[in-house]
């Protein structure tokens, strides 16, 4: 099997590409990466089971019907996330939407199927339930990004329906969990750099009772191999979420593990309303069990971060 992972130096892809391996022991795992973030430690260390190739490359100007040339599935993670950036938006655009049409046809020339990660953040709803079955109206992205996600969801839908691309979306809840290329930009994480470095956690006073789907980063990871093992490329949307929280709920597990956690309730114009929950039936039916925690990934995180008490933080 050959496999090939666009951005795979992130915080996904530095875990998904040493589980690779264990999974396909014979495979070739092409990591495909600009180097934008200098994230080079993920490159460190490697499985010795692992048989792979390192491509320092752009999704906008390489050549990727020669690199996705006999790949089996190409597992599509570049992206640009941070939305704070306005001097970066043409770019993130480029990236989000040009990328992902560069990628799926590409894909369509080798014949190589397509694993696409979307967002949660896709979803409008104000109050409830959301399955990937909702209502036009239920749909409303809550950031550019999550826009632009959801433009590359409809792009591969089109190519899907009419040339045949073979793909699967999965709308993934906000990682959490450690891997060695992670960032520290998403609620739950940031909550944990903030609480190891003796930081107060500012929080929106009125999101703390706010749901919102949050995915394990062993789950998200088991979630590909799985897709890819059953061949399930049906063309198909997947909401692939570990669980539902608070942010109570995510506070209250992170003073277990730091109980001196110091907390600034704040009030902010610009928050999100929603609060919502999400339906992961159609992925779980597929034979698929979720089994990461809160506690867990929030513990593993706390624990690398502190390196055991031994490290001395300074504000």
């Amino acid at each position: 099997m050959r496999i090939v992972v666009t951005g795979a130096l992130g915080h996904v892809g530095s875990r998904l590409i040493r589980e690779l391996p264990s999974a396909w022991p014979d495979c070739e795992i092409v990591i495909l990466d600009n180097l934008a973030t200098e994230r080079y430690a993920s490159l460190f260390n490697l499985p010795a089971a692992g048989c792979y190739t390192f491509i320092d490359a752009d999704v906008l100007t390489a050549d990727l019907v020669r690199i996705f040339g006999g790949a089996d599935v190409v597992i599509h993670l570049a992206a640009l996330t941070n939305d704070s950036r306005t001097d970066l938006m043409a770019r993130m655009e480029q990236v989000n939407v040009h990328g992902t049409e560069r990628v799926a046809r590409a894909c369509l020339a080798t014949g190589s199927a397509m694993l696409f990660p979307s967002t949660t953040s896709v979803y409008a709803m104000p109050d409830g339930v959301v399955s990937e079955d909702c209502l036009l109206e239920n749909l409303g992205p809550q950031s550019l990004y999550a826009a632009w996600k959801l433009q590359s969801e409809r792009l591969l839908q089109s190519l899907g329906a009419q040339e045949g691309l073979r793909f699967a979306i999965f709308r993934m809840g906000t990682i959490f969990g450690p891997s060695i290329g992670m960032r520290f930009l998403t609620a739950v994480n940031q909550f944990c750099w903030k609480a190891v470095a003796g930081q107060p956690l500012e929080v929106w006073r009125t999101a703390v009772n706010q749901y919102r789907p949050y995915l394990d980063l062993g789950d998200a990871v088991r979630a590909m191999l799985f897709v890819i093992g059953r061949q399930q490329f049906d063309g198909r949307v997947y909401n692939v979420s570990t669980l539902n929280a608070t942010v109570q709920q995510v506070i209250d597990t992170l003073s277990q593990y730091v109980p001196d956690l110091q907390i600034d309730h704040v009030d902010s114009p610009l928050m999100n309303t929603l609060s919502y929950r999400l339906d992961n039936a159609r992925f779980r039916e597929l034979g698929f069990d979720f089994t990461g925690t809160l506690s867990r990934g929030i513990g593993d995180t706390v624990a690398m971060l502190s390196n055991a008490g031994r490290r001395r933080w300074v504000d």
